[in-house]
């Protein structure tokens, strides 16, 4: 189930809380009815490294992915651009030779 964030407007508490999308917005820790829905921050779907990127993550498991994932990026950069101009352009992105 999602969560919400909440603000009561009779005493400005903040609160979060998690319900399905349709059902009613739960009343404030404090009994209150008059709640606001908030919107924080938006969602968003990670993927590759982005996925790993989080405010947990160490620096030697960023590290790690980005050795696994740069040959995937390689990889796909000649399929699409050639060996020569990935040679030529990349040189940050690891080679299979190296």
């Amino acid at each position: 189930m999602p969560r919400y964030d909440y603000r009561c407007l009779v005493c400005e508490v903040v609160f979060e809380a998690k319900h399905g999308f349709d059902d009613p917005p739960p009343p404030c820790p404090n009994g209150h009815s008059e709640v606001q829905r908030l919107i924080t921050t938006t969602p968003r779907l990670l993927k590759g490294m982005a996925a790993l990127a989080s405010r947990s993550a160490s620096k030697e498991e960023l590290q790690a992915k980005w050795a696994e994932e740069t040959p995937k990026l390689r990889k796909k950069l000649v399929e699409k651009l050639g060996e020569e101009t990935v040679r030529k352009h990349g040189s940050t992105l690891g080679r299979a030779d190296d």
